[in-house]
């Protein structure tokens, strides 16, 4: 028989969770601590705060601040958003006294016995160093650090209530992705304040303290249910919740929300910088600032981009790396991408009355590429320009009915090279109206308008409609060759759907502090006479033109015929960038494409093709079935029934589809006393 030695039988594994129990309770302070820090470590300070974006709806679209949180009282959530907390965190939350002994004792048992080392900190610990990590470093893992913790967790339960302590704790801790809090938490997974939670929702929060990465609801669903699954349980076992509600709860699949907290950034960075350069300090937080957009329609705005380019993309001859989401890395590197890059978009739509901005978008993915192309970026807005040519010669005494001529010009400059403008199709068509050379956009045209009115004149008008870019005062310059930044160049064309008042774009409608009160108004800027109402009327009813049977006929595809939409088309050279810029009665809307560094999208690419589809989502999105007003003409024009193919008076042997009606300035009608071109020597109309 094998000898045995004698041995000490081991010391129960309850003796020394009790004597460390009791070393606990007979701790003195720790002499390594400055006691002015310990009490610090104690107290329940405000944490940083967000300032919220708000839509026309009051709706959230983004926030502003150094860290993403937005505190809420407890008691306007559901009592078991902070149950399920308690359940998983600190199951004897209203029982100790800011240190769980039991929950100790269990801890050193599992270490003893298993091995296995665990955490016993309550609610009211991970509140004191989440809140104070200058004081208590939850990364330091030493007894000391442990018991200065557990004494402040004591002094913290002697100053305020549980419930201050719960409502601390859910308006603190950080739930992933750069959300702190519950609130912030709700909006970035589920797209809704904390008060609005269900119970399963409620659950999958609370699974994410221990791990915010990797129990992400949206990036790990499977992993995130299952620990939903049992924080469910374990309300279910503690009372919280009834078993039937805990197996309805525990049915439901997790579904979270795209876009998480900030449908509108780009909308955002704008309004930070407005008001940071007014001096309100809404990085400090705290601050609910009211804009002018439309929440719905911001939305569809960015997806009608998004879907738009990715569909540009699968076109035959597209030049650049196809970037939709999901594009593999073999497609990044195809040998057939002549340009490296993706593809990027900008679309503003706003009032034509206020120049309030409903919805901005400045590219197809905010968290690929933050540039705002459509408030930084600088682009040629080729044919679109246009009609601030059109609308200068009308100003000036010719007609929509007047004859020009679409032919090779040559035209020399003043350093003494020829330019000479080409049309896309390598055609000149001859004789024709003003109002067909538009629907048409043959270039020569607009270069000799512009030459006949002066150039310098078609900048005046431009800059009165609130155009900021400078112009050059060259022939190319009728042809949009001079860059323009997007937001600026849709406010100025307002101007032809509002009776010719400039506006000046709008976002911040007011900024209220915490208490509700308004600290912030930005100033109002009257609209300002731009160009005659009756130029405009007839501009924008050449321009509905232009959208019936002339370049801009895919906005039709979208656009129910009950909404009138007029626009203008544009195209540089090469191919580069594309535009459209319309309006509606109600609305502007400006849509660019291209490449951030301007190249080729594709041979062929045009406006019409690739810009005027977006913009017709865009609108349709903003209508829906709903009615639209309609554009009446002002005083002093007079109507006439031409032939279109003439250009002259209609008559009985005019057939019925070659009739339309033509707006004339009163006097410059046909037949009247006064022609046109006996009106250069009088300067612009109305004013």
């Amino acid at each position: 028989m094998p000898f045995i030695p004698p041995f000490e039988p081991p010391v129960p594994v309850y003796a020394v969770a009790t004597a460390a129990i009791d070393v606990l309770r007979t701790q003195p302070p720790v002499a390594s601590q400055p006691a002015a820090a310990t009490g610090q470590a104690w107290q329940i300070v405000p944490p940083p705060q967000v300032s919220l974006v708000l839509g026309r709806d009051g709706g959230v679209i983004g926030v502003i601040g150094r860290e993403r949180r937005l505190s809420v009282p407890i008691r306007g959530l559901p009592r078991y958003v902070g149950q399920a907390f308690i359940a998983v965190e600190d199951k004897r939350f209203y029982q100790h006294d800011g240190v769980d002994l039991v929950g100790v004792a269990g801890a050193l048992k599992d270490a003893v016995t298993k091995g296995n080392l665990r955490g016993a900190s309550t609610i009211t610990q991970l509140l004191v160093g989440n809140m104070h990590p200058d004081l208590i470093d939850r990364r330091d893992k030493s007894p000391v650090r442990k018991l200065r913790e557990q004494q402040a967790a004591r002094e913290m339960e002697r100053h305020y209530s549980k419930e201050q302590i719960l409502e601390a704790f859910l308006n603190q801790i950080t739930f992933g992705r750069g959300a702190f809090g519950i609130e912030m938490a709700a909006r970035q997974y589920f797209g809704k304040g904390a008060a609005e939670l269900s119970l399963a929702e409620a659950a999958s929060l609370a699974s994410m303290p221990k791990s915010p990465v990797q129990y992400d609801p949206a990036r790990y669903p499977d992993r995130n249910k299952l620990r939903r699954n049992t924080v469910l349980a374990l309300m279910a076992e503690q009372g919280y919740i009834t078993a039937a509600q805990r197996d309805a709860a525990q049915r439901e699949p997790i579904r979270t929300v795209s876009g998480g907290n900030a449908p509108a950034p780009w909308v955002v960075d704008v309004v930070r910088v407005q008001l940071e350069r007014a001096n309100v300090p809404v990085g400090q937080g705290g601050y609910r600032i009211h804009t002018t957009i439309d929440p719905a329609l911001q939305a569809a705005t960015q997806r009608a981009i998004s879907d738009g380019l990715d569909e540009v993309e699968t076109r035959p001859g597209f030049r650049g790396v196809p970037c939709a989401l999901g594009a593999t890395a073999d497609a990044a590197k195809s040998a057939r991408a002549k340009v490296q890059a993706c593809l990027e978009g900008a679309a503003v739509v706003l009032d034509p009355a206020t120049g309030d901005v409903r919805a901005l978008v400045g590219g197809r993915n905010y968290a690929h590429s933050s540039f705002n192309r459509a408030v930084d970026g600088n682009r040629q807005p080729g044919s679109s320009f246009k009609a601030f040519v059109y609308a200068q010669a009308l100003a000036q005494g010719m007609t929509a009915s007047s004859i020009v001529a679409d032919s090779a010009l040559h035209i020399r400059l003043a350093n003494g090279q020829v330019y000479s403008p080409e049309n896309a199709d390598n055609a000149f068509k001859g004789l024709m109206t003003m109002r067909e050379a538009l629907t048409q956009s043959r270039n020569p045209v607009a270069v000799q308008l512009a030459m006949g009115v002066g150039m310098d004149s078609v900048i005046a008008l431009a800059r009165r409609a609130g155009l900021r870019a400078p112009i050059a005062p060259y022939p190319s310059s009728a042809l949009g060759a001079s860059v323009v930044q997007p937001l600026d160049f849709v406010a100025a064309y307002a101007t032809f759907d509002n009776g010719g008042m400039a506006v000046a774009p709008r976002f911040v409608l007011r900024v209220e502090d915490r208490s509700g009160r308004t600290v912030y108004t930005p100033p109002t800027t009257a609209p300002q006479p731009a160009m005659d109402p009756r130029v405009a009327f007839i501009m924008r009813d050449m321009m509905q033109d232009v959208v019936a049977r002339g370049t801009a006929t895919a906005i039709r595809r979208s656009v129910p015929a009950r909404i009138p939409v007029a626009g203008k088309t544009g195209t540089t050279n090469d191919n580069t960038d594309v535009w459209f810029v319309g309006m509606t009665p109600e609305l502007v809307t400006g849509v660019w494409l291209g490449f951030d560094k301007p190249s080729m999208i594709s041979p062929g690419a045009v406006g019409g093709t690739l810009a005027a589809p977006i913009a017709g989502q865009i609108l349709a999105s903003a209508y829906g079935s709903r009615a639209s007003a309609v554009w009446m003409p002002p005083p002093g024009l007079v109507s006439v029934e031409l032939d279109r193919d003439s250009g002259k008076p209609s008559d009985a042997k005019t057939p019925s589809d070659r009739r339309y009606m033509e707006w004339y300035l009163e006097g410059t009608e046909p037949g009247a006393a006064v022609w046109p071109w006996n009106l250069f020597r009088f300067g612009p109309i109305g004013y």
